[in-house]
């Protein structure tokens, strides 16, 4: 391993970290003084653990995800795995001794389930970003993003886990822990796709105008942004056009569409949002990226 791959893996541990600090730190605060209904096996846990009292929740979490962790293994690769066992110890130590050393009072369901949302929410998306997971749910939707690659990975984990969520406030017979649990993991689906997603904000814009390889040319020198040429045909005057296509970063749409209208103030111009864009002046692909 070079020194630059190891420096990268260091700042990637130490990302994870950081968002399994936050991670558990959001549970204890907002999910367990305020019984908060929550997802994943250790809901799954909990419901085994309220039938069958002498079943530890951990040992119980702790063997439902070896055959998650097996199929991880095998279709994610060794990281994924590696990288998902630190984080889940990590969340499981963290959550254990913060409740150890602090009980935090509870607060108003509502400001729980939001602000609990939000702060899960990054922390997971701090952890997915670095091709790692907390286990569990979280390690299934990765999985489901093999097969369903268009859906974003935050979606996923709001339809798994809200199956677990149902079936929390079944067994606990506690609807309002389940409504306030389905508010929480909302958000934080959101907020997950906007960390992994929301920060590489890029657009499209589609330029019809009478001047369009000059235009193409000012583009390319201003913005440091190449266009393509897309062949059209005008449906009122029949005239073969030419339209330019450029992706670009959403903080240069001002000066782009300023240098639109000084070259020609009669164009045309459509902008749209893009999910994602690779290749050159954008973010590269990696294998089994979110």
């Amino acid at each position: 391993m070079t020194k630059h791959n190891s420096s990268r893996v260091v700042r990637d541990y130490i990302w994870i970290t950081l968002g399994s600090v936050i991670y558990s730190l959001s549970f204890d605060l907002f999910y367990v003084p305020n019984q908060i209904g929550f997802g994943g096996l250790t809901a799954l846990g909990m419901i085994l653990n309220y039938f069958v009292p002498g079943l530890p929740i951990g040992m119980v979490v702790l063997v439902l995800n070896i055959p998650i962790f097996i199929l991880g293994w095998k279709f994610l690769g060794g990281h994924t795995l590696i990288s998902s066992l630190f984080a889940m110890a990590a969340t499981s130590v963290l959550v254990d001794l913060i409740a150890v050393l602090y009980a935090f009072p509870a607060m108003d369901p509502m400001l729980a389930s939001v602000f609990g949302g939000v702060t899960l929410g990054v922390a997971l998306g701090m952890i997915f970003s670095k091709g790692a997971t907390t286990g569990g749910t979280d390690l299934i939707a990765r999985l489901l993003k093999l097969p369903f690659a268009w859906l974003p990975v935050g979606k996923l984990l709001l339809v798994v886990d809200l199956s677990m969520l149902l079936a929390v406030s079944v067994a606990f017979q506690s609807l309002e822990s389940g409504m306030y649990g389905a508010i929480a993991l909302y958000i934080s689906t959101i907020v997950m796709d906007w960390v992994l997603y929301g920060l590489d904000q890029s657009k499209v814009a589609y330029i019809v105008t009478s001047n369009p390889r000059p235009m193409a040319a000012e583009i390319d020198k201003q913005l440091d942004r190449g266009t393509t040429f897309l062949h059209g045909e005008g449906s009122f005057s029949r005239q073969d056009k030419l339209v330019l296509m450029c992706a670009f970063k959403q903080r240069q749409i001002v000066p782009l569409k300023a240098l639109v209208h000084e070259m020609d103030p009669e164009a045309f111009i459509i902008v749209c949002n893009a999910h994602e864009v690779l290749g050159q002046g954008f973010r590269r692909y990696q294998k089994n990226d979110l």
